[in-house]
């Protein structure tokens, strides 16, 4: 288990290092990114290691890589637009 999260850990890294080479200007600061990325792929590595048991590694880390990339893809900003403030926030 210690490998799993380890091998996690190191994938969701990577994963947040791909994700703002490719869309920095639509995401947030790149701590917040590495942080997300890094603690989705814990999470998706502790449920299908939950769900499956040991000896699954590999289904463990692909797990992982699936959580990690929901949780990064929830940061993304739409693309050319502005936030307009409310009509409270006047």
């Amino acid at each position: 288990m210690i490998w799993e999260s380890f091998g996690a850990a190191v994938l969701g890294l990577a994963l947040s290092w791909v994700a703002l080479r490719s869309l920095a200007d639509r995401l947030p600061a790149g701590r917040a990114v590495y942080l997300t990325g890094t603690l989705g792929a814990l999470f998706g590595a502790y449920l299908t290691h939950a769900a499956l048991g040991p000896g699954h590694v590999l289904a463990t880390l692909i797990g992982a890589v699936s959580v990690g990339a929901v949780t990064l893809s929830l940061l993304i900003r739409p693309r050319g637009r502005r936030l307009a403030r409310s009509a409270a926030a006047q």
